[in-house]
């Protein structure tokens, strides 16, 4: 298991679709102050110019206080913002294939929808996976959320080799029944990122996870 992986329980995402341009500072910084492990910045739809603003607003503050940044979906800007890790889904590439462009050193994550998937992912080789959505969420509309009943298997099956980060319609209310069904590690992001004080929102999210 990648070091910078093993200690990690909440993974924050920097979601355009929930963050203001000019917050976008404040909420890295509010994430990480609360207790998140990881942070990725996802901005689904905007060029890649636009991106790579954002990211080098984003990285200097991962940088500083030790979370790896990671990069949702595009390898060019992830080498170019010299990220920590870049986070793909399934219809991305293959391991190999988007390991040749990144290289060795970077993290290398992927979405997974179905315990198939998640253990193809662990068998091509990726660093970490997302596993959901458990729950429906605006941020993936239109895919159903696929349930508990499988959290508990693919945490033994490869949570126990590389970590898996439940993720989808996570939040603060439904974490304790999340982490019941055998989840170990997980994403939230609308819970924390609309919240009132993002900082205590993501300490009480780490606080339900246990430690």
């Amino acid at each position: 298991m990648h070091p910078a992986l093993v200690s990690s329980r909440l993974y924050g995402i920097v979601d355009l679709g929930y963050t203001e341009e000019e917050e976008l500072e404040a909420t890295t910084a509010a994430l990480i102050g609360g207790g998140a492990n990881l942070i990725q910045l996802r901005a689904k739809g905007l060029e890649k110019e636009k991106i790579l603003a954002l990211g080098r607003r984003i990285q200097p503050i991962c940088r500083k206080t030790g979370v790896p940044f990671i990069v949702n979906d595009h390898a060019d800007l992830a080498i170019e913002l010299d990220a920590d890790g870049l986070h793909i889904g399934q219809d991305d590439g293959s391991h190999d294939e988007t390991r040749k462009l990144i290289g060795t050193e970077m993290l290398l994550g992927r979405s997974t929808h179905s315990p198939e998937q998640a253990r193809q992912a662990l068998a091509e080789g990726f660093d970490y996976i997302g596993f959901g959505p458990l729950f429906p969420t605006p941020t993936k509309q239109g895919r159903p959320g696929i349930g508990l009943e499988h959290v508990e298997v693919i945490q033994q099956e490869v949570g126990t080799r590389i970590p898996v980060f439940c993720i989808g319609g996570i939040k603060r209310s439904n974490l304790p029944e999340v982490v019941a069904a055998g989840a170990r590690r997980v994403v939230i992001v609308s819970d924390l990122l609309t919240a009132a004080d993002t900082t205590e929102a993501t300490r009480e999210a780490r606080l339900l996870l246990g430690d």
